[in-house]
């Protein structure tokens, strides 16, 4: 079984989260990841609790099977080194403030000029180009700025920053996007190019709706809880004995919804009978039915939702998601080997599946800082001798 990436290798200079998660998206479809580390420090995230025997899970389970080197890039011995990979890979990222790879001698038109070959990958907050390029960002300043608070959390309330660190992370998803259309345009003209994504920008590419309902009205939307603003019914619902998901997402669905709850009448009603009206009479909707849901436990209502087609969803926690028997079968919840040999850690999987990765392949452990120095230059050197 080849991998599609096989082939590939990618020299990671980026820390944190952004480009760290990147980069193991690619090495899951088998690209050789070789993460460049700052020596005695390594990868923030290195620092980041929880921690097991001195190694943190935060770390392992982003940069699983890369290796790790440390070089300094403003001593000359280490410089040579890295000059050296440059010559030998596919793809450089880095996710430094616009200007620091420049002021190294490793900008983009220096490498592109030694390298042309080469596809150099940068993720940061604001982008290189614009007023506030040279300005600093985290996951909860993109998403701050970028809108996707001002829409998350209760009505009336403080926004609410969204659980997961979306601003790094879909930031991290287009940069692989941009990386992998690099890399087949390169296989048509021979050159690499530069890709440049910005968290910021990556946050208003994924507000779909508020986009729509903004650009066509003029008034941005608020917060409007677990409803979507434009589809209704589509929110968590009480029954008897804790939340759950219903979404009805056509007037079909809603339909046989009316069904199950023992109302056909509900969707011939004015106030009813189309989406749009459902939207603009939502509190009365939910109103109606949970007055039916409150009267039988969720379980009930799962399964007789489920068999007409209709979906819904239990609320589950993070704990129970890892051992929901769906997610389970689609090999998604991962035991990664310790660097030191210990009891594994816990990861997510690879959600995209493909017949030429194998699914059930046992991941490695993210690497130790440094710890695979002297095979990176034994791989350079044979590299440099073929």
């Amino acid at each position: 079984m080849i991998a599609p990436l096989s082939d590939i290798t990618i020299l990671d200079l980026t820390h944190v989260l952004a480009g760290p998660y990147c980069s193991m998206i690619l090495s899951d479809l088998g690209a050789k990841v070789i993460k460049v580390e700052q020596p005695g420090i390594g990868d923030d995230t290195r620092h980041f609790p929880p921690f097991r025997d001195g190694h943190s899970a935060y770390f392992a389970t982003i940069n699983r099977d890369k290796e790790s080197i440390a070089l300094n890039l403003k001593d000359d011995a280490d410089r040579a080194i890295f000059e050296r990979l440059l010559a030998q890979v596919d793809v450089v990222m880095e996710n430094y403030r616009p200007g620091v790879m420049e002021r190294l001698g490793y900008g983009w038109d220096a490498l592109s000029e030694r390298h042309p070959h080469l596809i150099y990958g940068a993720v940061s907050g604001f982008g290189h180009t614009g007023p506030d390029a040279l300005k600093p960002a985290y996951d909860m300043v993109a998403q701050a700025r970028g809108g996707v608070m001002s829409i998350t959390g209760e009505k009336n309330r403080e926004p609410v920053r969204v659980g997961a660190s979306v601003g790094d992370i879909v930031a991290g998803m287009f940069l692989g996007h941009g990386l992998l259309a690099a890399l087949y345009q390169r296989e048509m003209t021979g050159k690499g190019q530069k890709v440049d994504v910005a968290m910021l920008d990556s946050q208003l590419a994924i507000m779909e709706h508020a986009i729509a309902i903004t650009g066509e009205t003029g008034n941005p939307p608020e917060p409007s809880g677990a409803r979507h603003p434009s589809i209704a019914p589509f929110e968590t619902y009480h029954t008897a004995d804790g939340l759950m998901v219903i979404a009805c997402g056509n007037d079909v669905l809603f339909g046989k919804l009316c069904q199950v709850l023992g109302k056909p009448h509900w969707a011939t009603l004015p106030e009813f009978s189309n989406n749009l009206a459902r939207c603009e009479n939502v509190m009365l909707l939910r109103r109606r039915i949970e007055t039916v849901t409150l009267g039988q436990p969720r379980a009930h209502w799962l399964k007789v939702l489920t068999a007409e087609g209709i979906p819904c969803a239990p609320i589950q926690n993070v704990a129970e998601a890892m051992q929901d028997p769906q997610i389970l079968a689609r090999n998604m919840v991962k035991k990664l080997p310790s660097p030191d040999g210990g009891k594994p850690f816990v990861a997510a999987g690879n959600p995209i599946k493909m017949g030429s990765v194998d699914d059930l392949r046992q991941p490695g452990a993210a690497p130790l800082l440094n710890g695979d120095r002297e095979e990176i230059l034994a791989w350079l050197s044979e590299q440099e001798t073929n």
